[in-house]
């Protein structure tokens, strides 16, 4: 049976979005080294402002928790796209620590309110499909993230600032463009299974299994983290070339995609707690082999099959937040993006104590731990 025009809509309208919030937030890690240099700032400083975007970010997730009702998405979604867009061309403009420091908290908000309002909206758009659809959702954001990063890299020589201003006005335009197909975020035939709820009709889901979702999140973002900071350095440690150090996360990343686009057929097939199960012990294997050897070939495969093991994860994790509501994907988020914002740091913390390699089998551990507890975590409640 084919699906109601208006679902088939709503999918490209949430996979537009997930496509541009990827490439904005992997435009602005890449070319944060300009910024740091533009505004004159230390190392010390520049940690500022990204503890700014952090903060910012926590808020966004929280305050959308709050918000993200059905009838409030589209608006939600077109203030925190329009804002996300329009706070990445103000940052190429900023060269004092504290216009940049606001630019980014406000920045960080903005990401947090768009990250809740489209996960929410993704679990009611696969719930009216009948479906899994959220790991190729996020298969955009990974393909979003490839794309800034190569418009990054083949403009490494013009300033930021005019980077970052014609993107955010192309992406403020494309947002406002596209307004009247986001009205259809909250069309009918949406509702998540209902019960007793959060106030939009969803369940609440038990305590201990809401915060058991967030630790494995964060035990997956830990892991993303530590990839996103720490897989060239690896790479380099291993004496690679710097072109050979630098293709270790755009192969983790390349794999994560690819992970996601099939991601969806094999939940289907095979339930989500056996592919996170399965999933996330190729994480462990591969990233421990990797880590464990002294042959750049084994380590570049490690971080590949690091990628693709985790990158049903988090969509599961969201997905089983869904039933719950808003508040409670906020809360996943929330609890996920600790693990994102603390990894590289406690990684680089080993590291100094032990060795790089040997902090490396934190997050195979971690991944470990995921295939552990995710059948637990993603079983469907018995009513």
């Amino acid at each position: 049976m084919s699906r109601p025009p208006a679902t088939s809509r709503q999918r490209k309208v949430l996979t537009g979005y997930f496509l541009g919030l990827g490439a904005v937030m992997a435009l602005w890690g890449a070319r944060m080294p300009a910024v740091q240099h533009a505004a004159h700032l230390s190392t010390a400083r520049l940690s500022l402002v990204l503890l700014a975007a952090a903060g910012g970010m926590v808020a966004g997730l929280t305050l959308g928790g709050r918000l993200a009702r059905p009838e409030q998405l589209p608006a939600l979604t077109l203030g925190g796209g329009s804002a996300l867009a329009g706070c990445l061309a103000a940052l190429g403009q900023c060269t004092t620590l504290a216009s940049l420091l606001l630019a980014a908290l406000v920045f960080g908000a903005a990401h947090g309110i768009l990250d809740v309002a489209l996960n929410t909206a993704a679990v009611r758009c696969q719930h009216a499909i009948g479906r899994p659809v959220m790991a190729s959702l996020h298969a955009a954001y990974s393909g979003g993230a490839l794309t800034g990063a190569g418009l990054a890299a083949a403009t490494a020589r013009t300033p930021h600032s005019v980077i970052f201003l014609l993107t955010g006005l192309v992406l403020v335009v494309l947002v406002l463009a596209t307004a009247s197909h986001t009205l259809v975020l909250c069309g009918p035939g949406q509702a998540v299974p209902t019960g007793p709820g959060d106030g939009e009709g969803g369940r609440v889901l038990p305590t201990g299994k809401l915060w058991l979702l967030g630790a494995l999140a964060a035990a997956t973002l830990l892991g993303e983290g530590a990839a996103a900071d720490w897989a060239a350095v690896h790479l380099h440690s291993l004496h690679a070339t710097t072109t050979v150090s630098a293709t270790a996360f755009a192969l983790y990343s390349a794999a994560m995609m690819t992970g996601r686009l099939t991601g969806d057929t094999l939940t289907t097939r095979f339930g989500a707690p056996t592919v996170a199960r399965a999933g996330a012990l190729l994480s462990a294997v591969g990233l421990a082999t990797g880590a464990s050897s002294d042959s750049a070939s084994l380590a570049l495969a490690g971080w590949a099959a690091f990628g693709l093991g985790l990158s049903t994860t988090i969509p599961s994790l969201i997905t089983a937040a869904g039933p719950g509501g808003p508040t409670a994907v906020a809360t996943v988020s929330v609890t996920g993006y600790v693990g994102l914002l603390v990894g590289p740091a406690l990684i680089g913390a080993l590291a100094t104590a032990t060795s790089l390699s040997t902090s490396l089998l934190l997050p195979a551990f971690l991944a470990a731990t995921v295939a552990a507890l995710a059948p637990k975590a993603l079983e469907k409640p018995t009513r």
